[in-house]
């Protein structure tokens, strides 16, 4: 019985994406940790958690159809180990939990209204805009906003560097992260600004956009 419990609640942080959820996460806590204290860094993370859960999940919910056509076998859904019920179950929860989560730690309601206007960006680019020129977008606002969320609860104002850090290198994620799928991504007309501009140009594009970030954190005041 616990081996089956344990088999599910690894294939549900699969879907969550768990390897960029964790990111995420424990870079929230770590900048969360310069402006709280460690508990409440840690109710942050928590939050922060919940609303990567919805985003994750909500993308393999949506992209069902498409990774049963192509056999990713690393997706859950494909391999039948999560219905997708389930996870549209999972997701509801997981939105409320991030909401609850949010307002009752030291994000209050402005960085709760931050937090969710970063999940709505990663939400409409899970629905539409991920086959749209305008993909990269989602990235922006999202992860540009985080670390608003993180500091004007505090009275703070997030440094220029962080701020234009965390875009550069969540566009530079994008454009890096849809290469092991390229091709598939075309054929089912997933025709985002990466696949429009070509593998070669999206691969320099994102190391370029990671040496950008590495500048502006050297250099930055």
């Amino acid at each position: 019985m616990i081996k089956v419990a344990l088999a599910r609640g690894y294939a549900f942080l699969r879907a969550a994406h768990f390897g960029p959820t964790i990111i995420v996460t424990t870079i929230t806590f770590l900048f969360s940790f310069s402006q709280y204290s460690p508990i409440d860094a840690f109710r942050v993370g928590l939050a922060i958690f919940a609303g990567q859960l919805v985003v994750g999940w909500t993308n393999d919910f949506i992209d069902a159809p498409l990774d049963i056509a192509a056999q990713r076998t690393k997706k859950p859904i494909v391999t039948q180990e999560i219905d997708p019920d389930q996870l549209k179950k999972s997701i509801l929860i997981a939105l409320v939990a991030a909401l609850l989560l949010s307002l009752f730690s030291s994000l209050g309601l402005t960085g709760t209204l931050i937090h969710f206007l970063g999940i709505l960006s990663a939400t409409l680019y899970n629905l539409k805009l991920k086959s749209t020129i305008l993909s990269p977008l989602p990235y922006i606002v999202s992860f540009g906003s985080l670390p608003w969320a993180i500091y004007l609860p505090a009275g703070n104002q997030p440094p220029l560097w962080l701020f234009i850090d965390f875009m550069l290198i969540a566009v530079a994620f994008h454009f890096f992260n849809v290469l092991k799928d390229f091709q598939w991504d075309i054929n089912q007309g997933i025709l985002g600004l990466p696949q429009r501009l070509g593998k070669n140009s999206s691969l320099f594009i994102s190391i370029s956009l990671v040496i950008s970030a590495l500048l502006v954190f050297i250099f930055r005041r």
